[in-house]
């Protein structure tokens, strides 16, 4: 089993920590932080059954805001991570701070670069971020009207949050018009209720994340991620089918210029405002011709890219969140390891449309013996010992190498070992990075 490598630091603390969420990007970010030696204590609420091998957990939902605040105060929480957009959007990191509990993660008003996706790209024209044309629409016809005029493909999205789900790429007209027609009139419930038009963007997706302390920026690093249900990324957007880092196509001058011409003048905005931004800033680009456009952004760490961006952590993770709330951001200094990291998200089969759940998964601990391999749980239950699909996104195997190749060799290694019937994978996580040939 790999284990992250903690940083030195000079903090004395020993703390009671609260991670709020269950998915894999929880699990990854506990497993990160479980290995600090600055915590005492560190409760997952509600976790997951991969959750309970590292940490306690308590049976309270990500939206029980209430409960959250209570349960904190009660087990003198010292500081609370957050992990999934709905609470964060919601208010829950206002609420814990206004309870005198110290959290990571943005504001309600910072969560809107999420929230609302016409908001993010109002803020971006503001800020004078490259970034696609667009139109914020709630009338059908005028949202038709665009989409004309910017001719096909075109990109429908729901406003708000929509579960990764929210977001058509219509190669045609008649596609254009049912999808409006289907987000305006409720498919998505509330997020749908104004949809945004933008012009689609050819290029390479990328994924770059940072932290920020409202003020200052700390980049992490870059990851790609396979948001097609099946290989060769066709069929229907998902949360994420897979992911991997470095991303080649993200080099250091592309980044640089993203970090520069994206990220830095949306902080920069958000506190022109007086709605500092705290918390990490997840910037979903379009490279095209070498150049970076912003296609969304994201108030928390993306999941997939989260598993793999937490496998190639050499620091320990915990003293840049707290700096990032406490706003001093500019005293840490990450490190990272020079091997790749791949996840491929194991998914119930009719993800991401309807599916079942309830049934038996085994051979994780086969699985988990391969070298190099980290099983993410993403929606799991366990009952009298034995584990059960209990959701759309499963399981998260994951796997490092020296390369992408020799990672993506060990995943499906792994994955050969997982005896479950009634889930399915793409067989082609990180083709993108392999087929630029052996240097990666």
């Amino acid at each position: 089993m790999i284990q992250p490598i903690c940083g030195q630091t000079t903090r004395n603390e020993s703390l009671n920590i609260l991670l709020v969420g269950s998915g894999g990007r929880e699990h990854a970010l506990a497993w990160a932080i479980s290995a600090s030696p600055l915590v005492s204590r560190l409760i997952c609420a509600p976790g997951n059954p991969g959750m309970a091998e590292i940490a306690e957990c308590a049976a309270i939902g990500s939206m029980d805001l209430d409960r959250l605040v209570a349960f904190a105060k009660t087990n003198r929480i010292d500081f609370a991570i957050i992990g999934p957009e709905a609470p964060l959007s919601a208010g829950l990191a206002d609420r814990l701070e206004d309870a005198g509990i110290k959290s990571f993660g943005p504001s309600a008003a910072g969560a809107q670069l999420e929230s609302s996706k016409g908001f993010a790209m109002d803020l971006c024209a503001e800020a004078g971020v490259p970034a696609p044309q667009y139109r914020r629409c709630k009338d059908a016809q005028e949202a038709i009207a665009f989409a004309e005029r910017l001719g096909y493909p075109v990109v429908v999205k729901a406003d708000g949050l929509a579960q990764g789900k929210g977001v058509v790429i219509a190669q045609t007209r008649a596609e254009a018009v049912a999808t409006i027609e289907s987000m305006l009139g409720g498919a998505y419930g509330a997020a749908g209720d104004e949809v945004v038009i933008e012009e689609f963007l050819d290029g390479e997706e990328a994924s770059l994340f940072a932290l920020s302390d409202g003020e200052h920026v700390l980049t992490l690093t870059g990851a790609q991620d396979h948001k097609r249900v099946f290989d060769g990324d066709t069929g229907p957007n998902t949360g994420g089918m897979g992911a991997y880092s470095p991303a080649p196509v993200l080099d250091t001058r592309t980044e640089r210029e993203a970090v520069t011409r994206i990220i830095e003048p949306v902080i920069a905005a958000m506190r022109a405002r007086g709605t500092p931004y705290r918390g990490v800033l997840y910037a979903g680009l379009m490279i095209t011709r070498g150049e970076p456009k912003l296609i969304e952004f994201n108030c928390r760490f993306g999941d997939p890219e989260c598993q793999v961006l937490m496998l190639r952590l050499k620091s320990d993770l915990l003293p840049a969140l707290l700096a990032a709330r406490d706003g001093i951001l500019d005293s840490v200094d990450l490190r990272w390891r020079n091997e790749s990291a791949l996840c491929v998200v194991m998914a119930a089969k009719g993800y991401p449309g309807s599916y079942s759940i309830g049934s038996e998964i085994r051979g994780l601990d086969r699985a988990k013996e391969i070298e190099g391999v980290e099983i993410f749980h993403a929606g799991t239950l366990e009952k009298d010992g034995q584990l059960f699909a209990n959701g759309g996104r499963v399981l998260n195997v994951c796997a490092t190498g020296k390369d992408v190749v020799s990672a993506q060799e060990r995943a499906y290694r792994a994955i050969a070992c997982i005896d479950w019937p009634e889930g399915f994978c793409r067989q082609d996580i990180g083709w993108r990075a392999i087929s630029r040939g052996p240097a990666v």
